[in-house]
């Protein structure tokens, strides 16, 4: 299937490594040019070396989004750049932060509050666009109970609220907003490789409870985003995607 997606710009926060580096490789071999960020300068040279080897245009920096005017400066470098948004990905997170009001802060200013800024600063370049999509990543962690109480899963489930909402609010502006929840995912230097190592018995009651048998990997979740995204899923706003195995039992109405 053509996703209709050449010669489209997305911008991917977070986007060296892990899920945000997934889904700006898929992007980029369906033939978008493409924005990154990332906190370190060698990683961030790194990937634009490797998109641009696709044959497409990439332009990125060092940002800490949680920075209002280094986002506001990577987005607008990136649209003049590249001319134009169509795509935005926020995919930054703080991860798993601890139940600490520290915690808390990191979680809401990375996850939410970042997230909030960039649609407000990309939103004027997707209007333009006329087919601008915004892919918002969550977790399962933000639909069900996991691991006991922490911020990440509370925040998460924030943005599928703000999702949402979002949805119904830029629609006659011509800009779709999705979300996608992912489960466990397995890359290299993530979160479950580490906790394979030092976790085992967690890990393996983890995978036992995947009725695929397997943890996912993030370039499954970035083929999903790579659709809702795409002007073949111009119908879809408004909804969260799961991207589990069936680790999620609750029934999605």
């Amino acid at each position: 299937m053509d996703l209709q997606l050449k010669d489209k710009v997305a911008l991917i926060t977070g986007s060296t490594k892990g899920i945000g580096r997934a889904i700006a490789e898929t992007l980029a071999d369906e033939g978008c040019h493409v924005g990154i960020c990332a906190r370190n300068q060698a990683e961030v040279d790194e990937t634009i070396a490797a998109l641009t080897a696709k044959g497409v245009k990439a332009c990125g920096s060092v940002v800490d989004v949680t920075d209002a005017a280094s986002l506001e400066t990577w987005i607008n470098h990136c649209a003049d750049t590249l001319g134009g948004i169509d795509i935005f990905v926020p995919n930054v997170s703080a991860g798993g932060a601890d139940n600490s009001e520290s915690g808390w802060r990191a979680n809401f200013e990375a996850d939410m509050l970042a997230t909030w800024r960039g649609v407000e600063l990309t939103q004027p370049h997707l209007a333009k666009s006329g087919q601008g999509a915004i892919v918002i990543i969550s977790t399962t962690a933000a639909v069900e109970a996991f691991a006991g109480p922490s911020p990440y899963g509370a925040i998460k489930a924030g943005l599928l609220n703000y999702s949402s909402n979002l949805s119904q609010s830029l629609a006659a502006s011509g800009i779709r907003v999705n979300a996608v929840s992912p489960g466990p995912i397995y890359f290299e230097g993530g979160a479950w490789e580490q906790i394979k190592t030092h976790m085992a018995d967690f890990y393996n009651a983890t995978v036992a409870n995947i009725p695929m048998g397997r943890m996912g990997t993030n370039y499954e979740v970035a083929d999903t985003v790579a659709f809702l995204v795409s002007p073949r899923s111009a119908f879809t706003t408004g909804t969260n995607v799961v991207v589990d195995g069936g680790f999620t039992k609750r029934v999605q109405f």
